[in-house]
């Protein structure tokens, strides 16, 4: 029997880029069905997340056009991540294999015949990895790499060079759904869940139109969520840290009382402003730290949900 695919595509004002991509994605859904890789009932699910544009009027009229097309929409915009993260649930009950991927065509579909080829073969997971950055600038390759270094050096268990663009079976689906952490970070929690998998490589292009929704400071915050949501090595740090600079405060405080016995201190302003100004700023750092995983863990207590779905296209129906 062969399985049903979903390709879930998460969407944040993408007009400019979706009537481009849309067609591709539905031509490679058609071409797996032809070859007898997959069922002629597999679809491609868009996530509208929010989007103030007229993404989610084209997401309809696809749908209308061809029954391939699905598509749902959060009730407001919540991030890649948790579009992400909706799709994959929404999905869940109706296909056997769902594949994530960004709409602005950046990422090689052609890739998905290994992935599908892979699951054949008896794998669950498909992490699809980038077999270069010579499209990104130096900045971004430089940071990037040095943030999956840095998340393993955190003792973070994640893949290289890979982002969300994967293979994932129903009963992987199934277990991951019990994870039921707010701040997402997919790309270090996925492979928590276990399972066999494996890696496929790909070139990643230019994207084909519009704009990139992902500046610098949402790569920042998703950054601090993969390190907070995945290792704890920052609080046993600052620990360590901390008692670093205990050991030198106390040498320097029985430096200073010997100095007093021997008569030869001398009072000075500059040395005593120089300790304060370092122990203060060391302190403020902590506590930044401290305030982050506090923080994570207030709105983790709130359990609030990670997704709401406020609309589907006309031919969701039931379950197929």
């Amino acid at each position: 029997m062969t399985p049903i695919l979903y390709i879930v595509i998460p969407c944040y004002n993408e007009q400019a880029v979706l009537p481009v991509t849309a067609p591709l994605f539905l031509e490679k859904i058609k071409s797996l069905a032809a070859a007898g890789k997959i069922s002629e009932e597999s679809r491609v699910l868009f996530v509208n997340d929010g989007s103030r544009d007229d993404t989610w009027k084209i997401i309809k009229g696809l749908s209308k056009e061809d029954p391939h097309y699905l598509g749902i929409s959060q009730s407001r915009n919540r991030g890649h991540q948790n579009a992400v993260l909706a799709g994959l649930m929404e999905a869940r009950d109706r296909c056997d294999i769902t594949i994530s991927i960004d709409c602005d065509g950046q990422d090689d579909i052609n890739a998905m015949d290994e992935m599908v080829d892979a699951y054949l073969d008896g794998y669950d997971v498909v992490y699809g990895v980038r077999s270069s950055r010579e499209t990104d600038s130096f900045f971004k390759r430089f940071t990037a790499q040095s943030f999956y270094k840095l998340l393993s050096a955190m003792g973070a268990e994640v893949v290289y060079n890979h982002a969300d663009y994967r293979l994932m079976s129903a009963r992987v689906l199934k277990e991951f759904a019990n994870f039921k952490e707010v701040n997402l970070y997919l790309r270090g929690l996925v492979p928590l869940v276990g399972f066999r998998s494996t890696t496929v490589s790909y070139s990643r292009a230019e994207r084909i139109a519009g704009e990139s929704h992902y500046p610098l400071k949402k790569m920042l915050g998703l950054a601090i969520d993969g390190i907070t949501s995945l290792s704890v090595k920052p609080l046993q740090m600052i620990t360590g840290f901390g008692i670093f600079v205990a050991v030198i405060s106390f040498l320097g405080c029985l430096w200073a009382l010997i100095t007093a016995i021997c008569g030869k201190a001398v009072p000075g302003w500059a040395s005593m402003t120089c300790i304060v100004c370092f122990v203060s700023g060391v302190q403020l750092v902590c506590l930044g730290i401290i305030g982050e995983y506090i923080g994570k863990i207030y709105l983790e207590t709130k359990e609030r949900p990670r997704y709401i779905i406020s609309e589907r296209t006309e031919n969701w129906g039931a379950k197929d």
